[in-house]
């Protein structure tokens, strides 16, 4: 499918990162979902090749290349499977906070190695207690002399425990009216005194992604390590969130492109009382229905993409992209599996890991019902 956003340079890349893919993911892919974790060598070999953080400037070891080549990059991953988020996540979510916020020694200290794969990076907002509403999150980060002490939890963290850099949203004012004018980004090393990784928390889906408890007691932080101002993270990460969403929405919209393109080849290959199950007149109309959703939802995503990329505040859309085709994914998976039939669900089909990976898209980086408060309120209601 031709993105209008996407020019010849992309396409070359797009076919040398599928070859890398199928010889250094595809066949591995079942294995690292059994293992719950993607090794640290694909990493490095992500890396090696120029497919991590491409659009960082080349003076940090990146190749300088507009998003588009990021879009390229989560689309082949996703096909992949939906466990590859986090490299998305490191590349796409987290490095922008340092390149956006960051002071020139935290870019020279960090960006090459986040580039070549040896820092592999995470974000840490959601705590056991607090989901979307930032502003009320309890981890706090106390300045003491030339460091920031640091007490709480955060879950559901990708890259959890293979993280060697994690961006964590903390508390810095207690008592700040507004409460999110209280929130600060402190940027955590692995080797930081009082940090420790709780469980590798047991998924429905995405095995291959490590998700984890991330816990500070009394954690020593120094305060150079502080990202941007004090008082402005919940700022920050409003602003970031618009590309994380939008990363959600391109998965969604890939997942739904390749579990119907391999439905219909199941479809046409099994035979039930002596014809091709596609050739059902049921099969047509699902296939027909699910095809044209999946067909307006890749046009309406394209040109968010490429607003996007023009520096257009795109919020509203992007919301609107994020609930709507992680909601068609979710209905194109389960539309699929019944037209597998019993051999849907079975693991040996991916159609079957599809179905499990696809539902947490409705969940992370914002609900879905959030999703449809920030258009209502946009929207002047």
């Amino acid at each position: 499918m031709k993105h209008p956003y996407l020019n010849e340079d992309h396409e070359i890349f797009r076919q040398s990162l599928r070859k890398f893919l199928e010889k250094e993911a595809y066949p591995f892919y079942e294995q690292w979902e059994e293992n719950r974790l993607i090794p640290r060598s694909f990493w490095t070999k992500m890396g090696e090749q120029g497919f991590l953080c491409p659009d960082i400037d080349e003076k940090y070891g990146g190749s300088g290349v507009d998003w588009g080549f990021s879009v390229v990059i989560n689309e082949e991953l996703e096909r992949v499977g939906t466990g590859t988020i986090g490299i998305g996540l490191h590349s796409d979510i987290v490095v922008p906070y340092i390149t956006a916020y960051g002071t020139e020694e935290q870019k020279q200290r960090w960006l090459p190695k986040c580039v070549t794969g040896e820092i592999i990076t995470a974000i840490a907002m959601t705590e056991p207690g607090t989901g979307s509403d930032l502003a009320n999150i309890k981890t706090t980060a106390k300045l003491d002399g030339d460091h920031y002490i640091v007490n709480g939890q955060k879950t559901f963290i990708t890259n959890g425990i293979q993280a060697d850099l994690i961006v964590v949203a903390v508390k810095t004012d207690l008592q700040a009216v507004p409460k999110h004018k209280g929130v600060s980004l402190l940027v955590i090393e692995r080797d930081a005194p009082g940090f420790s990784r709780g469980r590798k928390l047991n998924k429905v889906g995405l095995h291959s992604q490590d998700t984890a408890e991330l816990i500070f007691e009394d954690c020593r932080v120094p305060k150079e390590n502080l990202l941007g101002e004090e008082g402005k993270g919940f700022l920050y990460l409003m602003e970031k969130l618009q590309q994380e969403r939008l990363l959600v929405a391109i998965g969604a919209q890939t997942a739904a492109e390749v579990m119907l393109q391999k439905t219909i080849e199941y479809v046409k290959s099994r035979e039930a009382f002596g014809k091709p199950v596609s050739q059902f007149q049921n099969t047509q109309f699902k296939i027909v229905e699910m095809a044209t959703d999946i067909e307006m939802g890749r046009a309406f995503l394209d040109q968010l993409i490429a607003e996007h990329m023009e520096g257009k505040n795109v919020v509203t859309k992007v919301s609107m992209a994020k609930w709507k085709l992680t909601d068609i994914a979710k209905k194109v998976a389960s539309e699929c599996m019944q037209l597998h039939g019993g051999y849907g669900y079975m693991e040996e089909y991916e159609i079957a890991r599809r179905f499990r990976d696809i539902q947490v898209g409705a969940i992370y980086a914002g609900t879905n019902e959030i999703m449809k408060t920030i258009i209502a309120k946009n929207l002047g209601l």
